[in-house]
């Protein structure tokens, strides 16, 4: 008897710590199910938000809109004369937004001036019984901006329009819609290719404007041998010209920001993270209030009870789902493994971080200590699960609940290690002021530019040289010149054309004619201009004419120069007997006739030709005058 007294006891004591086990789960079951009962939806969390504070900014956005806006956008709020609720938050569906701010002022219970910003856009905004032109103002800001103004600027032109009133704000929106329909205003920022083109110019400038200058001062005073050619004052100008264009750059480009947003704060950059943190330590399953819901009360309770499932079973732990957006405007820049593991940072338990978002449907999971084979997480996860298939695009849930139970089946099935698996630490988020902050202009593009100046200088001073000497010799030809005197042993031809003879000896014969200021100056002078008109019998028109042999015509050129000399007071008795058209001599040398032979002759000679006779003797032969044969044939004969 008393042993099946013993066994009652048993079976009583078994059958009530299973009551007591199945009241417990029930229980917890039941917490969890109000707890998804109670989360409030989009709509009612951004009315309690606009309760606490008219102006809400979201902190999902601290790279482009961060929280610390706040203030200035309210105090901008206060302009347009009637009580105002703002909203900033990340981009909604096209039916979300339309009904988005109707909702939220049937849960807040506020007339009012009802704005929605889409990032830094503003998207929407409907009044509610408050006068103000909503539409209008939206229609302004939209059409007289540009798509870079911020939502500071373009906050502070939709105030401005609601403070003008509707039949004011009507006729401006009227006339931007037809201003700007065709035409967008102009960017207010420039980007980083931009900053580089411009560093690029700079440094074109920087370096092709001065050598421009030198080049050009050289080429302008090749004529002049006894004057140096860079004089102190053309040095002062090149480095002026310098100075000129790296200040003129530096005022001209003076662009340091790519982007209106404002630096984030580390609070602006850490909210969303701890936000998040702390739902997860309260509920395995955190849904960002601001995004609408994509987990029904039944997808929940599933997606509950498979997490309490691999937690108990063997070599499973915890899993943590986020179902939170993940944009490039984020703290961690739409890197949903540093996301991942900022908020597993936060949590401080390991376990199976999730991160679903609600925007795009894509689904990602990182171990973080648990003894799972990571690398099958990060490699071997069906796209079924993390990226989805055609119905999931075109399902407004993107059917997450359906793929997170696909993905707890994995995790079931993913083999166990011997040791905990933990992910590599991810690289560090981009810098958010660095992001929108613009390179030096005297970096990047700057220095090839500097080379790409150097190269434009030769060639812009080529072209130019080319172009002159095109011109002069247009100009030679219709009413030609005389050439300076000191040039002419570098420019005078070593085997000229007769069309070269004649040109010269007419422009040095009416030159000479030209000079004289009186019919009675009877010296040195006129005896030269007298023998030169005796070989062209008086008429210097005739060395233009066919007929006069080549060498009359350097006989000409001579005696005309001669004259010229004189009349400048410097009478010179000999011409360079190498080639007479090198003009006056200025010694007598030996120097070689002959290629062939070593036979010397003392000339006069140039200076030019002095100093090759001294220097380099056997290149007198190939200096010495050679003039058309006029026999037939294309040969060339000494002078002498």
């Amino acid at each position: 008897m008393r042993a099946t007294s013993n066994s009652r006891r048993r079976v009583v004591r078994l059958l009530l710590a299973l009551s007591a086990l199945t009241a417990l789960f029930a229980t917890a079951t039941s917490a969890v199910a109000a707890s998804a009962a109670d989360a409030p939806t989009q709509a009612a969390y951004l009315a309690d938000r606009l309760r606490e504070n008219p102006v809400h900014v979201t902190d999902q956005l601290p790279r482009e809109v961060p929280r610390s806006t706040a203030p200035d956008l309210a105090r901008i709020a206060k302009k347009t004369g009637v009580p105002t609720y703002v909203l900033v938050l990340p981009m909604q569906s096209s039916t979300d937004g339309r009904q988005l701010l109707g909702a939220v002022h049937d849960r807040l219970g506020r007339d009012g001036l009802y704005v929605r910003f889409e990032g830094p856009d503003i998207a929407e905004a409907r009044a509610f019984g408050v006068d103000a032109p909503a539409d209008a103002a939206v229609t302004v800001t939209q059409y007289e901006l540009p798509y870079d103004a911020g939502p500071l600027l373009s906050f502070e032109r939709f105030a401005d329009v609601i403070a003008q009133g509707n039949e004011k704000a009507a006729a401006r929106a009227e006339a931007a819609r037809e201003k700007y329909q065709d035409d967008e205003p102009s960017d207010l920022y420039i980007g980083p290719s931009d900053r580089q083109n411009q560093s690029f110019i700079t440094g074109i400038l920087l370096t092709g404007v001065p050598l421009t200058i030198l080049l050009l001062a050289v080429y302008a005073g090749r004529g002049r041998p006894k004057k140096p050619v860079l004089r102190p004052v053309v040095w002062g100008a090149a480095l002026l010209s310098a100075a000129a264009v790296a200040l003129a750059a530096t005022a001209v480009f003076d662009q340091t920001r790519s982007s209106a947003a404002q630096p984030p704060t580390p609070a602006d950059l850490s909210a969303r993270v701890e936000r998040v943190a702390a739902g997860l330590k309260q509920d395995p399953v955190y849904a960002d209030p601001e995004s609408p819901r994509v987990l029904d009360a039944r997808q929940l309770d599933r997606l509950h009870e498979r997490i309490r499932d691999f937690r108990r079973s063997d070599g499973g732990g915890p899993v943590y789902v986020s179902l939170v957006p993940q944009t490039p405007e984020s703290e961690s820049a739409g890197d949903s493994g540093l996301f991942a593991a900022a908020v597993h940072a936060k949590v401080g338990g390991d376990g199976v971080y999730v991160v679903a978002d609600p925007d795009d449907g894509t689904i990602d999971a990182y171990n973080h200590g648990l003894r799972l084979d990571g690398n099958l997480l990060t490699f071997d996860m069906p796209d079924s699960v993390t990226l989805g298939d055609s119905r999931a695009d075109e399902a407004g849930d993107h059917l997450l609940g359906e793929r997170l139970d696909a993905l707890m089946t994995f995790l079931d099935d993913t083999p166990r290690t011997d040791r905990p698996w933990s992910e590599p630490a991810p690289p560090a988020a981009p810098s958010a002021a660095g992001e929108t902050a613009l390179p030096p202009l005297f970096s990047t593009d700057f220095w090839p530019g500097l080379f790409v100046g150097a190269f434009a200088a030769l060639l812009l001073s080529s072209v130019v040289a080319g172009a002159t000497w095109i011109v002069r010799a247009l100009r030679r030809r219709r009413s030609p010149a005389p050439e300076p005197s000191g040039s002419l042993p570098l420019t005078a031809p070593t085997e000229p054309s007769v069309s070269y003879l004649r040109r010269t000896a007419y422009a040095e014969l009416t030159a000479l004619t030209a000079e004289f200021s009186s019919p009675d100056d009877r010296g040195r002078a006129w005896d030269h201009l007298d023998a030169a008109l005796l070989l062209v019998d008086g008429d210097p028109g005739r060395v233009r004419q066919p007929g006069t042999d080549a060498a009359t015509l350097v006989a000409v050129i001579v005696l005309a120069r001669a004259g010229r000399a004189a009349l400048a007071g410097d009478p010179a008795d000999l011409c360079c007997g190498v080639n007479p058209l090198h003009g006056p001599a200025t010694r007598r040398h030996h120097v070689r006739v002959s290629a062939e032979r070593n036979h010397r002759r003392l000339l006069p000679v140039c200076r030019l030709c002095g100093d090759t006779a001294v220097a380099e003797p056997g290149g007198i032969p190939a200096r010495l005058l050679k003039l058309p044969d006029p026999s037939p044939g294309n040969t060339r004969v000494p002078y002498y």
